[in-house]
C-alpha cells in the first residue's frame, strides 16, 4: 500500500484530533536523541500508537493481533548510521524516497499535487490554485510565503518557474495554512462554486430600482443610487468581493453594534446594561422615548447608542476616545481600510437637532454615568458615525464577530467571547430598525443596517458579509441589501433554525461537494444508475417525502447516503475530478486502495478515458500502472477494451519505466480489505 508520510511533528500538528501537544512531541524527541520513531499503518487507513525504539529496546509495544506496515518517520535518527551533513546527500535520499513512492514532507506533497508530474511549475499556477481556495496573496498570514516567493523569482534565470527545492523554500514558513487550504479543510471547502452563487445573487439584486438615497444628511445625498457592492470574509480568511467594494462609505448606524461590543469588552455586560436595556423598542430608531426604567431600549437605537458612546474610555478626552475606537476597529478589520469623513461629521453635527434633543432628554433623565459631558458625547457620537470603511474591510469586521472575536486574517483576539455573544444577540433582535422582526423571521441572522446603505451581516462561525447600496426603503434599510440577504438564506441553509441534517432544496456550502445529499423521486431506474450504484455500493435508501420538503403525494423518495474513502476515490476517478484526487493525495490517502472487485482508481480512470486523472495518478501519486483486479485485468486492458488510445499510450510509457518497491505487492495483498468492512452498517 502506497503510504504518504509527512514529518511526525507536522503530522501531529495538522491532524484533526492530535493525541499530543506540539511541546510534548518536541520534548519527547529531545529526550530520545538516538531513536527510531515508527507508526503502524493498517490496511483500513488507521494509524496505531507510536512505537519508539532506542538502542534496540522498544518503549511502547505495538498492538498485537494486527497486520501493519512500519514506516520510518522522516527525521528519525538511525544510531547505526553516520549523520549526513551534506545537503546533496540529503537531497539524493529525498529523491530516492520519492521515487519509491514515499513523499518526505508536506511541502513535497503540496508541490507534486500542483505540479501533476512536472519537475517545475509556473509561479502563476501556484497563485491561481491558491486563489481558488479563497485565500488572497495579500493575506497577512501568508506574508512570509509571498515575500520569499518574490525574492526567489528574482533569483531564478527566467523569473517564472519554480522547481521542488525553490517551491519548498517559499512555502515552508506557511505550510500548515497552505495544507489546510489545498486539502479543503476551510469552513467553505468548495469556495469557487460558492463564490459563483454569490455573484448570481449579486446580479439578481442589482436589477432592483426601488428606494431613495438618504438626504437628511447632505453628504449622504451625494452618493449615486447605482452603487452596489457585496464582500464576504469567512472565519478562515477566505475572501470574495463583487461590485463597488473599494468605494469608501460611512458606517453610520452600522457602528452601533461595534461600539457596544467595545463597551462590553471593556466593562462587562452587567455594567453596560445598568444604563441600556436589551429589548426592541417597536419605535423608529430616532424617537425621543425611553423604557419603563427610564433607560434607552437597546444599544441599536440612537438613544442607546449615545449612552453607549458615553461608556467608552470614561474620563479621557474625545481625541483619545476616538483614537481608541479607531484602533479597535482597525484590529477588527485586520488593518484594512478604516478612515474618517470630516465632511460627513460636520454635516451631521449641523443637521443633528434630533440627536441633540435626545441627548438633553437623556441628561434630564440621568441616563449618563456621573460626570459625563453630554455635548462632548454627542460630538464623539457624530464622529463615530462618520468613520469610513469599504465593503472589503467591513466584511472582515463582520467576520471577526462571526469568529468569536478573533480577526480571521491576523489571528489576533480583538473582542471577548462575552462581548461577541451579546452583540450578536442584540443585532438579531434589534439590528434592522422597524424591520428587525421580519428580518429575524425570514433571514434569521444577526445584522445591522445604516442609513448610508450598508448592511453588516454575520453568519456565526461561518462568515461575515457587508452589503452596500445607498437606495433605502421606507424603513431605512438598503433595498438591494435586504433582497440579497433574503436570497442568500433561501439558497443556503444559513438561517439560525435551518436543519443541518435533513435538507434537500438548500445548499450547505460547509460540506464538500461530494458529500451533499442527493434525492431522487419515484421508482429508481437501476439500469441508468448501474455505474453509479456500482461505484457507490447501493447506497440509495428509502426515506419519508417530508424529509426533503416534498408533497406527501410523492410515492417514493430515495436518499443517497454519504460514502467512505475508497468510494469517494473511485467516484472522483470516474467523474474525472482531478481536484478531488489532489485533495485525497494531500490527505495522505492510499491512492491504490481497491474495491470489492480489487479495482483501483487507475482502473476506473482508464476505462472512462480520463487522461488527466491517469496522468495525475501515475506522475504525482506514483501508483502501480499494472495492478490486477479479480478478473486479472489491468488498466492497460481497460484502456484497450474501450479504445482510449491516449490513455493506453500513457500507461504503456509508465509501465516500461516502472520499478516497484521490493515486496510491495505482497504487502498490499496482505493489507487489502473488503469494501463492506469500510462502510458503516
Amino acid at each position: 500500500m502506497l503510504q504518504f508520510r509527512a514529518s511526525i511533528v507536522l503530522k501531529e500538528l495538522i491532524q484533526t484530533s492530535p493525541k499530543r501537544s506540539f511541546s510534548d512531541i518536541i520534548r519527547h524527541k529531545k529526550t530520545l536523541p538516538n531513536a527510531y520513531i515508527y507508526s503502524a499503518a493498517y490496511h483500513d487507513g488507521r494509524i496505531s500508537k507510536l512505537k519508539t525504539v532506542c538502542n534496540g529496546r522498544p518503549f511502547i509495544l505495538p498492538l498485537t493481533g494486527r497486520r501493519f506496515l512500519c514506516t520510518k518517520t522522516e527525521g528519525a535518527i538511525d544510531p547505526t548510521e553516520p549523520v549526513k551533513k551534506d545537503e546533496s546527500v540529503q537531497e539524493a535520499t529525498a529523491d530516492k524516497r520519492r521515487k519509491a513512492g514515499i513523499l518526505p514532507s508536506l511541502e513535497d506533497l503540496l508541490f507534486y499535487s500542483i505540479a501533476e508530474g512536472q519537475e517545475r511549475i509556473p509561479a502563476h499556477k501556484f497563485i491561481t490554485a491558491l486563489k481558488a481556495t479563497g485565500l488572497r496573496t495579500g493575506d497577512p498570514r501568508l506574508k512570509e510565503c509571498m515575500d520569499m516567493l518574490k525574492v526567489t523569482l528574482k533569483s531564478t534565470s527566467d523569473g517564472v518557474m519554480l522547481d521542488r527545492h525553490l517551491f519548498k523554500k517559499c512555502v515552508q514558513s506557511n505550510i500548515v495554512l497552505l495544507t489546510q487550504a489545498f486539502r479543503k479543510k476551510f469552513v467553505i471547502p468548495d469556495f469557487q462554486p460558492f463564490a459563483s452563487h454569490i455573484d448570481a445573487l449579486y446580479e439578481k439584486a442589482r436589477n432592483l430600482s426601488g428606494g431613495l438615497v438618504a438626504d437628511y444628511i447632505p453628504q449622504l445625498a451625494k452618493f449615486s443610487p447605482d452603487l452596489w457592492a457585496v464582500s464576504l470574509c469567512t472565519v478562515d480568511g477566505q475572501r470574495h468581493t463583487v461590485g463597488d467594494t473599494k468605494v469608501p462609505f460611512c458606517l453610520q448606524s452600522c457602528v452601533k453594534p461595534l461600539k457596544y461590543a467595545i463597551a462590553v469588552h471593556d466593562h462587562g455586560t452587567e455594567y453596560v446594561h445598568r444604563f441600556i436595556g436589551k429589548e426592541p423598542s417597536g419605535l423608529r430608531f430616532n424617537k425621543l422615548f425611553l423604557n419603563e426604567e427610564d433607560k434607552p431600549h437597546n444599544p441599536m437605537v440612537n438613544a442607546g447608542a449615545i449612552v453607549c458612546t458615553s461608556l467608552i474610555k470614561q474620563g479621557a478626552g474625545n481625541a483619545e476616545k476616538f483614537d481608541y475606537v479607531m484602533n479597535f476597529l482597525k484590529k477588527m478589520a485586520g488593518n484594512e481600510y478604516v478612515g474618517f469623513s470630516n465632511a460627513t461629521f460636520q454635516s451631521e453635527r449641523e443637521s443633528g437637532d434630533r440627536n441633540f434633543a435626545i441627548g438633553y432628554y437623556l441628561k434630564e433623565k440621568k441616563c449618563f454615568p456621573d460626570g459625563t459631558d453630554m455635548t462632548a458625547v454627542l460630538d464623539l457620537y457624530f464622529q463615530l458615525c462618520s468613520i469610513e470603511v469599504t465593503c472589503e474591510s467591513a466584511s472582515v469586521m463582520a467576520a471577526t464577530l462571526a469568529n468569536g472575536g478573533f480577526c480571521p486574517i491576523t489571528g489576533e483576539r480583538v473582542l471577548s467571547p462575552e462581548a461577541v455573544r451579546d452583540t450578536l444577540s442584540l443585532m438579531h433582535s434589534c439590528g434592522m430598525y422597524d424591520f428587525s422582526g421580519q428580518f429575524a423571521f425570514h433571514v434569521g441572522l444577526p445584522a445591522k443596517s445604516g442609513v448610508a446603505g450598508g448592511i453588516l451581516l454575520v453568519v456565526p462561525n461561518v462568515m461575515g458579509i457587508m452589503c452596500w447600496s445607498p437606495p433605502l426603503d421606507k424603513l431605512g434599510n438598503s433595498v438591494r441589501g435586504i433582497q440579497f440577504c433574503t436570497d442568500l438564506v433561501s439558497l443556503f441553509n444559513f438561517h439560525n433554525y435551518d436543519n443541518l441534517r435533513h435538507f434537500a432544496k438548500k445548499h450547505d456550502p460547509r460540506r464538500e461537494g461530494g458529500e451533499q445529499r442527493q434525492y431522487t423521486f419515484g421508482p429508481l431506474d437501476y439500469e441508468s444508475l448501474q455505474k453509479e450504484l456500482a461505484l457507490k455500493d447501493t447506497v440509495w435508501r428509502k426515506v419519508s417525502p417530508t424529509e426533503c420538503n416534498e408533497d406527501s403525494s410523492t410515492t417514493v423518495v430515495y436518499r443517497m447516503e454519504n460514502v467512505k474513502s475508497v468510494i469517494n476515490l473511485l467516484f472522483a476517478a470516474y467523474t474525472g475530478d482531478v481536484s478531488a484526487l489532489r485533495r485525497f493525495a494531500l490527505s495522505s490517502m492510499d491512492m491504490e486502495q481497491r474495491d470489492y472487485d480489487s479495482r483501483t482508481a487507475l482502473h476506473v480512470a482508464a476505462a472512462e478515458g480520463h487522461t488527466e486523472v491517469v496522468r495525475f495518478l501515475l506522475e504525482a501519486c506514483k501508483v502501480n500502472p499494472v495492478p490486477k483486479d479479480r478478473w486479472g485485468n489491468t488498466p492497460i486492458d481497460e484502456a484497450t477494451h474501450f479504445g482510449h488510445q491516449e490513455v493506453l499510450a500513457l500507461l504503456q510509457e509508465y509501465n516500461n519505466k516502472y520499478n516497484p518497491p521490493v515486496n510491495t505487492d505482497a504487502v498490499k495483498e496482505s493489507t487489502e480489505k473488503n469494501l463492506d468492512g469500510m462502510l458503516e452498517t
